[in-house]
Protein backbone atom coordinates (compact mmCIF):
# COMPACT_ATOMS: atom_id res chain seq x y z
CA UNK A 1 0.00 0.00 0.00
CA UNK A 2 1.04 3.46 -0.74
CA UNK A 3 2.59 4.69 2.50
CA UNK A 4 0.41 8.51 1.78
CA UNK A 5 -3.00 6.17 2.07
CA UNK A 6 -1.37 4.08 4.41
CA UNK A 7 -0.87 7.63 6.90
CA UNK A 8 -4.64 8.66 5.95
CA UNK A 9 -6.30 5.69 6.68
CA UNK A 10 -4.63 4.99 10.01
CA UNK A 11 -4.93 8.86 11.13
CA UNK A 12 -9.16 8.21 10.32
CA UNK A 13 -8.97 5.42 12.56
CA UNK A 14 -9.30 6.44 15.72
CA UNK A 15 -11.59 10.03 15.07
CA UNK A 16 -13.99 7.40 13.60
CA UNK A 17 -14.39 5.08 16.42
CA UNK A 18 -14.74 7.83 18.64
CA UNK A 19 -17.54 9.42 16.54
CA UNK A 20 -19.01 5.70 16.44
CA UNK A 21 -19.02 5.77 20.56
CA UNK A 22 -21.44 8.45 20.70
CA UNK A 23 -23.40 8.50 17.66
CA UNK A 24 -24.08 4.91 16.56
CA UNK A 25 -27.58 4.20 15.80
CA UNK A 26 -29.90 1.70 18.32
CA UNK A 27 -30.60 -1.23 15.98
CA UNK A 28 -31.69 -4.71 17.08
CA UNK A 29 -29.00 -6.85 15.68
CA UNK A 30 -26.61 -4.16 17.95
CA UNK A 31 -28.21 -5.51 21.02
CA UNK A 32 -27.06 -8.81 21.78
CA UNK A 33 -24.11 -9.04 18.55
CA UNK A 34 -23.32 -12.76 17.81
CA UNK A 35 -21.98 -14.20 14.50
CA UNK A 36 -25.51 -16.07 13.85
CA UNK A 37 -27.95 -12.46 14.27
CA UNK A 38 -24.57 -10.44 12.16
CA UNK A 39 -25.52 -12.80 9.48
CA UNK A 40 -29.39 -12.57 9.34
CA UNK A 41 -29.19 -8.66 9.69
CA UNK A 42 -26.64 -8.60 7.06
CA UNK A 43 -28.68 -10.66 4.41
CA UNK A 44 -31.59 -8.75 4.98
CA UNK A 45 -29.88 -5.34 4.79
CA UNK A 46 -28.67 -6.20 1.25
CA UNK A 47 -30.73 -3.92 -1.04
CA UNK A 48 -33.48 -2.79 1.69
CA UNK A 49 -33.59 0.10 3.84
CA UNK A 50 -32.65 -0.48 7.80
CA UNK A 51 -36.11 0.76 8.48
CA UNK A 52 -37.65 -1.79 6.71
CA UNK A 53 -35.54 -4.78 7.69
CA UNK A 54 -35.86 -3.80 11.53
CA UNK A 55 -39.69 -5.89 12.42
CA UNK A 56 -38.73 -8.49 10.17
CA UNK A 57 -35.34 -9.29 12.01
CA UNK A 58 -37.24 -9.65 14.95
CA UNK A 59 -39.71 -11.72 13.83
CA UNK A 60 -37.29 -14.09 11.97
CA UNK A 61 -35.08 -14.53 15.18
CA UNK A 62 -38.21 -15.23 17.25
CA UNK A 63 -39.42 -17.82 15.04
CA UNK A 64 -35.75 -19.20 13.81
CA UNK A 65 -33.61 -18.29 16.72
CA UNK A 66 -30.37 -20.46 16.11
CA UNK A 67 -29.20 -22.16 12.81
CA UNK A 68 -30.62 -25.71 13.54
CA UNK A 69 -34.22 -24.24 13.88
CA UNK A 70 -33.52 -22.77 10.70
CA UNK A 71 -32.09 -25.14 8.99
CA UNK A 72 -34.80 -27.92 10.01
CA UNK A 73 -38.17 -25.36 9.02
CA UNK A 74 -40.00 -25.98 5.79
CA UNK A 75 -38.39 -23.58 3.08
CA UNK A 76 -41.83 -22.21 2.21
CA UNK A 77 -42.14 -20.74 5.78
CA UNK A 78 -38.63 -19.53 5.10
CA UNK A 79 -40.20 -17.96 2.23
CA UNK A 80 -43.50 -16.54 4.24
CA UNK A 81 -41.66 -14.98 6.82
CA UNK A 82 -39.34 -13.00 4.29
CA UNK A 83 -42.50 -12.04 2.20
CA UNK A 84 -42.03 -8.49 1.18
CA UNK A 85 -38.48 -7.95 1.64
CA UNK A 86 -38.10 -9.04 -1.70
CA UNK A 87 -34.54 -10.70 -3.24
CA UNK A 88 -35.72 -14.09 -2.38
CA UNK A 89 -32.87 -15.74 -3.37
CA UNK A 90 -31.33 -14.59 -0.13
CA UNK A 91 -33.65 -16.53 1.84
CA UNK A 92 -33.01 -19.74 0.14
CA UNK A 93 -29.33 -19.20 0.26
CA UNK A 94 -29.67 -18.51 3.79
CA UNK A 95 -31.81 -21.70 4.33
CA UNK A 96 -29.24 -23.95 2.41
CA UNK A 97 -26.62 -22.52 4.21
CA UNK A 98 -28.15 -23.25 7.18
CA UNK A 99 -28.43 -26.74 6.69
CA UNK A 100 -24.90 -26.77 5.80
CA UNK A 101 -23.80 -25.17 8.67
CA UNK A 102 -25.78 -27.68 10.78
CA UNK A 103 -24.62 -30.88 9.10
CA UNK A 104 -20.83 -29.95 9.34
CA UNK A 105 -20.30 -27.23 11.94
CA UNK A 106 -22.65 -28.57 14.22
CA UNK A 107 -25.10 -25.73 13.90
CA UNK A 108 -22.34 -22.60 14.74
CA UNK A 109 -20.90 -20.87 12.41
CA UNK A 110 -17.65 -21.62 11.45
CA UNK A 111 -15.22 -18.76 13.16
CA UNK A 112 -12.94 -18.12 9.84
CA UNK A 113 -13.17 -15.99 6.82
CA UNK A 114 -12.26 -19.15 3.91
CA UNK A 115 -14.84 -20.85 5.53
CA UNK A 116 -17.48 -18.48 5.62
CA UNK A 117 -17.25 -17.63 2.15
CA UNK A 118 -17.70 -21.56 1.30
CA UNK A 119 -21.52 -21.36 2.57
CA UNK A 120 -23.84 -20.23 0.27
CA UNK A 121 -24.88 -16.76 -0.07
CA UNK A 122 -22.05 -15.43 1.81
CA UNK A 123 -19.77 -13.37 -0.46
CA UNK A 124 -16.95 -10.74 0.46
CA UNK A 125 -18.63 -7.93 1.91
CA UNK A 126 -20.72 -10.52 3.94
CA UNK A 127 -17.82 -12.73 5.28
CA UNK A 128 -16.28 -9.53 6.25
CA UNK A 129 -19.29 -8.42 8.35
CA UNK A 130 -19.16 -11.55 10.14
CA UNK A 131 -15.65 -11.91 10.98
CA UNK A 132 -15.17 -8.50 12.07
CA UNK A 133 -18.75 -8.02 13.81
CA UNK A 134 -19.85 -11.59 15.06
CA UNK A 135 -16.08 -12.70 15.72
CA UNK A 136 -14.10 -9.93 16.72
CA UNK A 137 -11.71 -10.77 13.43
CA UNK A 138 -9.59 -7.93 11.45
CA UNK A 139 -11.58 -8.38 8.34
CA UNK A 140 -13.14 -5.40 6.34
CA UNK A 141 -16.73 -5.40 4.97
CA UNK A 142 -16.34 -3.13 1.82
CA UNK A 143 -19.74 -1.85 -0.04
CA UNK A 144 -20.85 0.88 -2.15
CA UNK A 145 -21.30 3.15 1.47
CA UNK A 146 -17.38 2.31 2.63
CA UNK A 147 -16.05 2.68 -1.08
CA UNK A 148 -17.69 5.78 -1.11
CA UNK A 149 -16.47 7.60 1.64
CA UNK A 150 -12.70 6.02 1.37
CA UNK A 151 -12.59 7.53 -1.85
CA UNK A 152 -13.93 10.65 -0.76
CA UNK A 153 -11.66 10.50 2.15
CA UNK A 154 -8.56 10.21 0.07
CA UNK A 155 -9.75 12.47 -2.60
CA UNK A 156 -9.20 9.54 -5.60
CA UNK A 157 -11.31 9.28 -8.36
CA UNK A 158 -10.83 5.06 -9.12
CA UNK A 159 -14.10 3.87 -10.97
CA UNK A 160 -16.02 2.04 -7.68
CA UNK A 161 -17.65 0.14 -10.01
CA UNK A 162 -14.83 -1.83 -10.58
CA UNK A 163 -14.63 -4.85 -8.81
CA UNK A 164 -10.69 -4.78 -8.60
CA UNK A 165 -10.78 -1.60 -6.46
CA UNK A 166 -12.93 -3.12 -4.13
CA UNK A 167 -10.40 -5.55 -3.28
CA UNK A 168 -7.81 -2.96 -3.33
CA UNK A 169 -9.98 -1.26 -0.53
CA UNK A 170 -10.13 -4.32 1.25
CA UNK A 171 -6.38 -4.72 1.26
CA UNK A 172 -5.92 -1.31 2.66
CA UNK A 173 -8.46 -1.34 5.70
CA UNK A 174 -6.95 -4.53 6.67
CA UNK A 175 -3.76 -3.10 7.30
CA UNK A 176 -5.17 -0.65 9.49
CA UNK A 177 -7.84 -2.38 11.05
CA UNK A 178 -7.56 -2.54 14.90
CA UNK A 179 -7.73 -5.74 16.26
CA UNK A 180 -9.25 -5.15 19.86
CA UNK A 181 -12.43 -3.21 17.89
CA UNK A 182 -12.38 -4.94 14.63
CA UNK A 183 -16.30 -5.03 14.33
CA UNK A 184 -16.82 -1.47 16.01
CA UNK A 185 -14.80 -0.59 12.85
CA UNK A 186 -16.44 -2.27 10.73
CA UNK A 187 -20.08 -0.93 11.82
CA UNK A 188 -18.45 2.69 12.28
CA UNK A 189 -17.54 2.82 8.12
CA UNK A 190 -21.29 1.78 7.28
CA UNK A 191 -22.74 3.90 10.04
CA UNK A 192 -20.54 6.72 8.58
CA UNK A 193 -21.79 5.90 4.89
CA UNK A 194 -25.55 5.82 6.44
CA UNK A 195 -26.04 9.17 8.15
CA UNK A 196 -23.03 11.55 7.54
CA UNK A 197 -21.52 10.36 4.13
CA UNK A 198 -24.72 10.15 2.48
CA UNK A 199 -25.54 7.89 -0.44
CA UNK A 200 -27.82 10.62 -2.62
CA UNK A 201 -27.34 14.61 -1.68
CA UNK A 202 -24.84 16.18 -0.02
CA UNK A 203 -22.67 14.74 2.48
CA UNK A 204 -23.18 16.42 6.27
CA UNK A 205 -19.59 17.30 6.32
CA UNK A 206 -20.26 19.19 9.53
CA UNK A 207 -20.71 16.46 11.26
CA UNK A 208 -18.09 14.34 10.15
CA UNK A 209 -15.26 12.72 12.25
CA UNK A 210 -13.27 12.98 9.16
CA UNK A 211 -13.56 16.53 8.14
CA UNK A 212 -9.85 17.90 8.83
CA UNK A 213 -8.83 14.87 7.17
CA UNK A 214 -10.87 14.47 4.28
CA UNK A 215 -9.57 15.31 0.91
CA UNK A 216 -12.82 15.81 -0.84
CA UNK A 217 -14.32 18.26 2.06
CA UNK A 218 -10.74 20.27 1.79
CA UNK A 219 -11.60 20.47 -2.00
CA UNK A 220 -15.97 20.95 -2.24
CA UNK A 221 -16.08 18.41 -4.83
CA UNK A 222 -17.94 15.45 -3.01
CA UNK A 223 -20.54 16.10 -6.19
CA UNK A 224 -17.86 14.57 -8.26
CA UNK A 225 -16.34 11.53 -6.01
CA UNK A 226 -16.71 8.85 -5.85
CA UNK A 227 -16.89 7.76 -9.70
CA UNK A 228 -18.85 5.32 -10.91
CA UNK A 229 -19.29 3.95 -14.70
CA UNK A 230 -22.84 4.14 -15.78
CA UNK A 231 -25.46 1.17 -15.51
CA UNK A 232 -26.61 -0.13 -18.19
CA UNK A 233 -30.37 0.20 -18.83
CA UNK A 234 -32.86 -2.15 -17.71
CA UNK A 235 -35.07 -4.22 -19.97
CA UNK A 236 -38.82 -3.88 -20.32
CA UNK A 237 -40.35 -7.22 -20.17
CA UNK A 238 -44.69 -6.84 -20.57
CA UNK A 239 -46.85 -9.25 -18.58
CA UNK A 240 -50.67 -10.54 -18.54
CA UNK A 241 -51.89 -11.29 -14.70
CA UNK A 242 -54.42 -13.85 -14.52
CA UNK A 243 -56.44 -14.14 -11.31
CA UNK A 244 -58.07 -17.63 -11.83
CA UNK A 245 -61.38 -17.92 -9.73
CA UNK A 246 -63.78 -21.03 -8.54
CA UNK A 247 -66.02 -20.36 -5.53
CA UNK A 248 -63.46 -19.28 -2.93
CA UNK A 249 -60.03 -20.82 -4.55
CA UNK A 250 -57.55 -18.74 -6.62
CA UNK A 251 -54.79 -20.09 -8.42
CA UNK A 252 -50.98 -20.38 -8.18
CA UNK A 253 -47.77 -21.31 -9.81
CA UNK A 254 -44.57 -22.45 -8.82
CA UNK A 255 -42.22 -20.41 -10.38
CA UNK A 256 -39.01 -22.96 -11.68
CA UNK A 257 -36.18 -23.73 -9.21
CA UNK A 258 -33.45 -21.68 -10.74
CA UNK A 259 -33.30 -17.59 -11.62
CA UNK A 260 -35.78 -14.15 -11.31
CA UNK A 261 -37.87 -15.20 -7.82
CA UNK A 262 -37.34 -19.17 -7.91
CA UNK A 263 -39.15 -21.52 -6.18
CA UNK A 264 -41.78 -18.32 -5.57
CA UNK A 265 -45.31 -18.55 -5.99
CA UNK A 266 -47.59 -16.57 -8.63
CA UNK A 267 -50.00 -15.82 -9.85
CA UNK A 268 -50.60 -17.36 -13.53
CA UNK A 269 -49.27 -15.19 -16.24
CA UNK A 270 -47.73 -15.03 -20.09
CA UNK A 271 -45.65 -12.84 -21.78
CA UNK A 272 -47.14 -9.99 -23.59
CA UNK A 273 -49.76 -7.58 -22.83
CA UNK A 274 -53.56 -9.78 -23.83
CA UNK A 275 -56.05 -7.92 -25.24
CA UNK A 276 -59.65 -8.39 -23.41
CA UNK A 277 -60.29 -10.47 -26.67
CA UNK A 278 -57.57 -12.70 -26.40
CA UNK A 279 -58.47 -13.65 -22.72
CA UNK A 280 -61.93 -14.39 -23.37
CA UNK A 281 -61.01 -16.60 -26.91
CA UNK A 282 -58.17 -18.69 -24.25
CA UNK A 283 -60.63 -18.88 -21.46
CA UNK A 284 -64.22 -19.57 -23.38
CA UNK A 285 -66.98 -19.67 -21.08
CA UNK A 286 -65.47 -17.88 -18.27
CA UNK A 287 -66.30 -14.57 -16.75
CA UNK A 288 -63.62 -12.14 -17.96
CA UNK A 289 -62.81 -8.72 -15.49
CA UNK A 290 -59.93 -5.98 -16.52
CA UNK A 291 -58.53 -5.77 -12.86
CA UNK A 292 -55.93 -2.83 -13.72
CA UNK A 293 -52.15 -2.56 -14.16
CA UNK A 294 -48.96 -2.26 -11.98
CA UNK A 295 -45.31 -1.85 -12.77
CA UNK A 296 -42.60 -3.90 -10.49
CA UNK A 297 -38.58 -2.72 -10.80
CA UNK A 298 -35.97 -5.34 -10.14
CA UNK A 299 -32.44 -5.06 -10.70
CA UNK A 300 -31.98 -5.37 -14.48
CA UNK A 301 -35.40 -5.64 -15.40
CA UNK A 302 -38.93 -4.51 -15.25
CA UNK A 303 -42.30 -6.25 -15.46
CA UNK A 304 -44.86 -4.20 -16.64
CA UNK A 305 -48.35 -5.95 -16.15
CA UNK A 306 -51.81 -5.70 -16.95
CA UNK A 307 -54.29 -8.31 -15.20
CA UNK A 308 -57.74 -9.93 -15.90
CA UNK A 309 -59.47 -11.99 -12.94
CA UNK A 310 -61.30 -15.08 -14.69
CA UNK A 311 -64.20 -16.75 -12.98
CA UNK A 312 -64.67 -20.36 -13.53
CA UNK A 313 -67.87 -21.69 -13.73
CA UNK A 314 -66.15 -25.30 -13.36
CA UNK A 315 -63.40 -25.83 -11.41
CA UNK A 316 -60.32 -26.48 -13.63
CA UNK A 317 -57.63 -28.93 -12.87
CA UNK A 318 -54.27 -27.64 -14.60
CA UNK A 319 -51.36 -29.75 -14.27
CA UNK A 320 -48.68 -26.98 -12.95
CA UNK A 321 -51.77 -25.07 -10.34
CA UNK A 322 -52.84 -25.81 -7.73
CA UNK A 323 -56.12 -24.06 -6.20
CA UNK A 324 -55.42 -22.00 -2.79
CA UNK A 325 -58.29 -20.99 -0.68
CA UNK A 326 -58.75 -16.75 -0.83
CA UNK A 327 -58.05 -16.92 3.16
CA UNK A 328 -55.11 -19.29 2.95
CA UNK A 329 -52.93 -16.92 0.27
CA UNK A 330 -50.90 -15.46 3.41
CA UNK A 331 -49.29 -19.42 3.73
CA UNK A 332 -48.06 -18.96 0.19
CA UNK A 333 -44.43 -16.66 -0.27
CA UNK A 334 -46.06 -14.65 -3.50
CA UNK A 335 -43.44 -12.17 -4.48
CA UNK A 336 -44.39 -8.07 -4.34
CA UNK A 337 -44.37 -8.00 -7.76
CA UNK A 338 -48.09 -9.06 -7.95
CA UNK A 339 -49.06 -7.30 -4.30
CA UNK A 340 -51.42 -5.20 -6.72
CA UNK A 341 -53.38 -7.96 -8.02
CA UNK A 342 -53.36 -9.85 -4.91
CA UNK A 343 -55.28 -7.05 -3.18
CA UNK A 344 -57.93 -7.33 -6.42
CA UNK A 345 -58.96 -9.95 -5.45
Amino acid sequence: MDHEVYEQLKAAREPLLLWYDTNQRELPWRGNVSPYETWISEIMLQQTRVEAVKEYYRRFLERFPDIPTLAAADRDEVYCLWQGLGYYRRADMLHKAAKIVTEQYGGVLPGDHRSLLSLPGIGRYTAGAIASIGFGLPYPAVDGNVLRVIMRLLGRRDDIAEERLKTTVEQWLKEIYPRDRAGDFTQALMELGAIVCVPNGAPLCEECPWRKLCCCNAEGNWQEIPVKSGKKSRKIEEKTVFLLRYDNAVALHRRDREGLLANLWEFPNALGHWTEQEVIEHFPGAKIKKVGKAKHVFTHIEWHMIGYEIWFRQKKKPLDLIWVEKTDLEQYAIPAAFKAFKKAL
